[in-house]
Protein backbone atom coordinates (compact mmCIF):
# COMPACT_ATOMS: atom_id res chain seq x y z
CA UNK A 1 0.00 0.00 0.00
CA UNK A 2 2.30 2.62 -1.35
CA UNK A 3 1.87 6.07 -0.55
CA UNK A 4 2.39 8.63 -2.83
CA UNK A 5 3.72 12.19 -2.42
CA UNK A 6 3.53 14.05 -5.99
CA UNK A 7 4.78 17.48 -6.49
CA UNK A 8 4.70 19.71 -9.31
CA UNK A 9 4.68 23.16 -10.38
CA UNK A 10 0.75 24.97 -10.98
CA UNK A 11 0.82 25.03 -14.48
CA UNK A 12 -1.42 22.23 -15.03
CA UNK A 13 -4.72 21.88 -15.76
CA UNK A 14 -7.22 19.18 -13.74
CA UNK A 15 -6.73 16.42 -16.30
CA UNK A 16 -3.22 16.57 -16.64
CA UNK A 17 -3.03 16.09 -12.95
CA UNK A 18 -5.36 13.31 -12.88
CA UNK A 19 -3.43 12.20 -15.73
CA UNK A 20 -0.30 12.26 -14.19
CA UNK A 21 -1.53 10.63 -10.48
CA UNK A 22 -3.71 7.65 -13.28
CA UNK A 23 -0.19 6.76 -14.80
CA UNK A 24 2.03 6.73 -11.14
CA UNK A 25 -0.73 4.74 -9.96
CA UNK A 26 -0.60 2.15 -13.40
CA UNK A 27 2.44 1.57 -12.78
CA UNK A 28 2.47 0.91 -9.23
CA UNK A 29 -0.46 -1.36 -9.85
CA UNK A 30 1.02 -3.02 -13.00
CA UNK A 31 4.75 -3.50 -11.43
CA UNK A 32 3.80 -4.94 -7.36
CA UNK A 33 0.68 -6.19 -8.69
CA UNK A 34 -1.54 -4.27 -5.42
CA UNK A 35 -5.14 -4.26 -5.81
CA UNK A 36 -6.42 -1.18 -7.99
CA UNK A 37 -8.38 -0.01 -4.99
CA UNK A 38 -5.02 0.63 -3.19
CA UNK A 39 -5.00 4.16 -3.78
CA UNK A 40 -3.23 7.01 -1.63
CA UNK A 41 -2.20 9.98 -3.50
CA UNK A 42 -1.21 13.37 -2.51
CA UNK A 43 -0.66 15.96 -5.05
CA UNK A 44 0.39 19.19 -4.34
CA UNK A 45 0.58 22.35 -6.75
CA UNK A 46 3.62 24.87 -6.17
CA UNK A 47 4.29 28.37 -7.95
CA UNK A 48 7.01 28.35 -10.28
CA UNK A 49 10.34 28.97 -8.35
CA UNK A 50 9.20 26.77 -5.25
CA UNK A 51 10.00 23.62 -7.02
CA UNK A 52 13.76 22.99 -7.62
CA UNK A 53 15.70 19.88 -8.90
CA UNK A 54 18.63 19.58 -11.00
CA UNK A 55 19.95 16.62 -11.93
CA UNK A 56 22.72 15.93 -9.11
CA UNK A 57 25.62 15.95 -11.21
CA UNK A 58 24.12 13.99 -14.00
CA UNK A 59 24.77 16.04 -16.72
CA UNK A 60 20.89 16.72 -17.91
CA UNK A 61 18.55 19.18 -17.83
CA UNK A 62 14.96 19.42 -15.98
CA UNK A 63 12.51 21.96 -16.85
CA UNK A 64 9.62 23.43 -15.08
CA UNK A 65 7.50 20.66 -15.91
CA UNK A 66 9.37 18.61 -13.21
CA UNK A 67 7.36 15.54 -11.21
CA UNK A 68 9.03 15.00 -7.57
CA UNK A 69 7.49 11.51 -6.34
CA UNK A 70 7.63 10.24 -2.91
CA UNK A 71 6.70 6.63 -2.60
CA UNK A 72 6.31 5.56 1.24
CA UNK A 73 5.79 1.88 1.20
CA UNK A 74 6.32 -1.38 3.49
CA UNK A 75 9.94 -2.66 3.42
CA UNK A 76 10.71 -6.01 1.76
CA UNK A 77 11.35 -5.33 -2.11
CA UNK A 78 14.56 -5.64 -3.39
CA UNK A 79 16.33 -3.57 -5.77
CA UNK A 80 15.51 -5.45 -9.21
CA UNK A 81 11.46 -4.22 -8.06
CA UNK A 82 12.44 -0.74 -7.30
CA UNK A 83 14.26 -0.34 -10.63
CA UNK A 84 11.69 -1.88 -12.54
CA UNK A 85 8.47 0.23 -10.67
CA UNK A 86 11.14 3.47 -11.31
CA UNK A 87 11.12 2.47 -15.18
CA UNK A 88 7.40 1.73 -15.64
CA UNK A 89 6.79 5.40 -13.46
CA UNK A 90 8.98 6.87 -16.17
CA UNK A 91 7.43 4.73 -18.83
CA UNK A 92 3.67 5.65 -18.06
CA UNK A 93 4.25 9.35 -17.38
CA UNK A 94 6.11 9.39 -21.13
CA UNK A 95 2.36 8.40 -22.05
CA UNK A 96 1.14 11.57 -20.54
CA UNK A 97 4.05 13.89 -21.76
CA UNK A 98 6.53 14.27 -19.21
CA UNK A 99 9.85 13.79 -20.20
CA UNK A 100 12.02 11.25 -18.22
CA UNK A 101 14.32 14.23 -17.40
CA UNK A 102 11.81 15.29 -15.58
CA UNK A 103 11.04 12.21 -13.40
CA UNK A 104 12.40 12.43 -10.07
CA UNK A 105 11.56 9.39 -7.53
CA UNK A 106 12.63 9.16 -3.83
CA UNK A 107 11.36 5.87 -2.50
CA UNK A 108 11.32 5.57 1.26
CA UNK A 109 10.12 2.04 3.47
CA UNK A 110 9.20 1.67 6.51
CA UNK A 111 7.08 -1.44 8.64
CA UNK A 112 4.04 -3.11 8.80
CA UNK A 113 3.37 -1.03 12.02
CA UNK A 114 3.67 1.85 10.61
CA UNK A 115 0.35 2.47 8.76
CA UNK A 116 -3.10 3.60 10.13
CA UNK A 117 -5.70 3.36 7.47
CA UNK A 118 -8.21 4.85 9.80
CA UNK A 119 -9.59 4.89 13.02
CA UNK A 120 -6.51 5.46 15.02
CA UNK A 121 -6.09 1.81 14.59
CA UNK A 122 -2.82 -0.29 13.02
CA UNK A 123 -4.33 -2.39 10.60
CA UNK A 124 -1.96 -4.27 9.76
CA UNK A 125 -1.27 -5.01 13.30
CA UNK A 126 -5.00 -5.72 14.47
CA UNK A 127 -5.32 -8.42 11.57
CA UNK A 128 -8.03 -6.41 10.10
CA UNK A 129 -5.09 -5.94 6.92
CA UNK A 130 -3.25 -8.86 5.62
CA UNK A 131 0.54 -7.89 5.68
CA UNK A 132 1.91 -7.10 2.06
CA UNK A 133 4.12 -10.25 0.79
CA UNK A 134 7.36 -8.72 -0.44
Amino acid sequence: MPLVRIDVNSDRTAGQLQGIGDAIHRAIVETYGIPERDLFHIITEHSIGQLRAQDAGLGFERTDGVVMIQIFTQIGRDQRAKTALFDKIASELSVVGIDGADVFIGYVENGAGDWSFGFGRAQYMTGELAVPAS
